[in-house]
């Protein structure tokens, strides 16, 4: 290597590159040497920065490896329905379709949660202290959550525990709260699936401890209340008039409380858990934090640490895909329904569904309508076009004596008397022979037929505007059934239905407001 070195000094000489004679007539090379040299540093310093950036690459791919197991470990997974029909549905896809996401709280004392009470509260999946049925719109228009009354008297689908093998037989009516303790979430969310006549395709489980964790890895949420607050003996929440930041025990004592607002209803309860999240979901949105992958991994480690959810939001592309949903959501567009009620005939302590309202609140979100006013152009079902003539319009002459045809109406749409309305509209048309019963509620309208009966059952529905794919061949029916189920629950013509005008409660953008403290929880002197 020297002689090749100094040949090409030599050659670089004569074409006039400075040089000095040395003894011996050696030649000294001065700078086209220190040139090749620099360039062989050169390339060393790029095969080590390249091999620095290669470590750094593969120990952020290992960090970000090892965070994604975490939280994938950190969750519990529990079966999503444990209904009939369960896992016939097509899987929605997290990143686009409409999606609807049963939101539990427990009330267990189990493992972590044992300072909040004793096994005679509650024990194993508990009873659900929260219920809140988010869901988001196609194209991310916008956002309901929709609440149910813990005290709420529905129909509950037969159940089975998938951990224990125990069967929990159907019930007429049960309190929607209790479902939790028959088999976990999935039982939650079959019987609401049976009462609003939705799919529900992901829940969320949470307990004491992740209420918690969420307040105090964000910081706190802030709340306002119109007086000063005492509960030290209930929840423990206390709290000056005016506003607060919360978090850890204060949070969870804020939604916990039984008593402290309005007029101490489960309702009141409910009104103050909507406004802590509408508060948590403002704090959230300023923050940029779900547009901060640091703070979205803490978010999602603290609250996935006691957290059950289903096998199709187990992994982090499904949580992602949600969180990136969520982030740009115009908060106007983010509403808080409670589902109508009204207090329980038999028990005044208990609450059931108000009708029509309800049965018009489910219809509005299965259609994917934005309950703050419009439709959603991506979701809305467009209006149904009648199969068969209109009310209205001139029939023709039937091929039978109407007087003598047996049509039975079967009230399964959860709204009282409704029979009565059905039945005289039959009569005016001519019908007769009449009979009447109560079922379960169902979601679906159907009208099913025996034997030579399919014409008249296709007048039945011609006369109350029921698509023809509700009919239904049943050789062990005599005549003509009309099963009117949750989506008919007014009217006399299937499919219109109107939203009342104050079902919102709020949305998330209000934040001037400051809850009303019930006076018995006001500090005593």
């Amino acid at each position: 290597m020297a002689r090749r070195r100094t040949q090409k000094g030599a050659d670089a000489g004569r074409q006039g590159t400075p040089r000095t004679a040395a003894a011996g007539g050696a030649v000294a090379v001065t700078g086209t040497g220190r040139h090749f040299r620099a360039h062989r540093r050169a390339t060393l310093w790029m095969k080590i920065t390249a091999l620095a950036v290669a470590v750094v690459m593969v120990g952020v791919v290992s960090v970000a490896g090892i965070l994604v197991m975490r939280l994938q470990n950190n969750v519990q997974v529990a079966e999503l329905n444990l209904g009939p029909g369960a896992g016939t549905a097509a899987a929605a896809d997290n990143n686009k379709d409409d999606l609807q996401i049963l939101i539990l709280g427990t009330d267990t004392r189990d493992g972590a949660n044992g300072g909040y009470g004793t096994s005679a509260d509650a024990t194993g999946y508990g009873h659900s202290d929260v219920m809140m049925l988010m869901n988001i719109s196609k194209g991310n228009r916008e956002v309901s959550v929709v609440s149910f009354p813990r005290d709420l008297m529905v129909p509950i689908p037969a159940c089975k525990d998938p951990k224990t093998g125990e069967q929990y037989p159907a019930q007429e009516l049960g309190q929607l709260n209790s479902a939790l303790s028959q088999g976990g979430p999935g039982c939650t969310v079959a019987a609401i699936n049976q009462l609003t006549g939705l799919n529900i395709d992901h829940f969320m489980l949470a307990d004491f401890t992740a209420v918690k964790d969420l307040s105090n890895v964000i910081g706190g949420v802030e709340v306002c209340v119109d007086h000063s607050v005492n509960d030290v003996n209930g929840s423990g929440l206390v709290l000056p008039a005016g506003k607060s930041l919360v978090q850890g025990e204060q949070a969870l004592a804020f939604l916990r409380t039984r008593h402290s607002f309005g007029d101490a209803s489960d309702i009141a309860r409910i009104q103050a858990q909507q406004y802590f999240l509408g508060s948590m979901i403002r704090k959230i949105k300023s923050d940029g934090t779900l547009s901060d992958l640091p703070k979205v991994y803490n978010i999602a480690d603290a609250i996935t640490k006691n957290l059950t959810i289903d096998s199709g939001l187990a992994n982090i592309p499904s949580m992602v895909a949600i969180a990136n949903r969520l982030k740009n959501i115009d908060l106007t567009k983010v509403a808080f329904v409670t589902a109508p009620w009204v207090p329980f005939p038999a028990d005044e302590n208990r609450n059931i569904l108000s009708q029509p309202a309800a049965s018009d609140l489910f219809t509005a979100l299965r259609k994917g309508t934005d309950l703050t006013g419009g439709s959603s152009p991506s979701t809305s079902a467009p209006p149904a076009q009648p199969t068969t003539a209109p009310a209205t319009a001139a029939a023709p002459v039937p091929a039978y004596d109407k007087t003598i045809q047996p049509v039975t109406v079967v009230n399964a749409s959860g709204a009282a008397d409704r029979n009565t309305e059905l039945l005289a509209a039959l009569t005016a048309a001519g019908y007769t022979d009449l009979g009447q019963s109560t079922a379960a509620t169902a979601a679906a309208t159907t009208i099913s037929y025996g034997n030579g009966f399919q014409d008249v059952a296709t007048d039945v529905a011609a006369l109350f505007r029921i698509p023809a794919s509700a009919l239904v061949a049943s050789p062990g029916v005599s005549g003509v059934r009309l099963n009117a189920g949750s989506d008919f629950a007014s009217g006399t013509a299937y499919g219109q239905s109107a939203l009342p005008p104050d079902i919102v409660a709020s949305t998330a953008d209000q934040s001037g407001k400051c809850l009303s403290v019930n006076p018995d929880m006001y500090p005593r002197e």
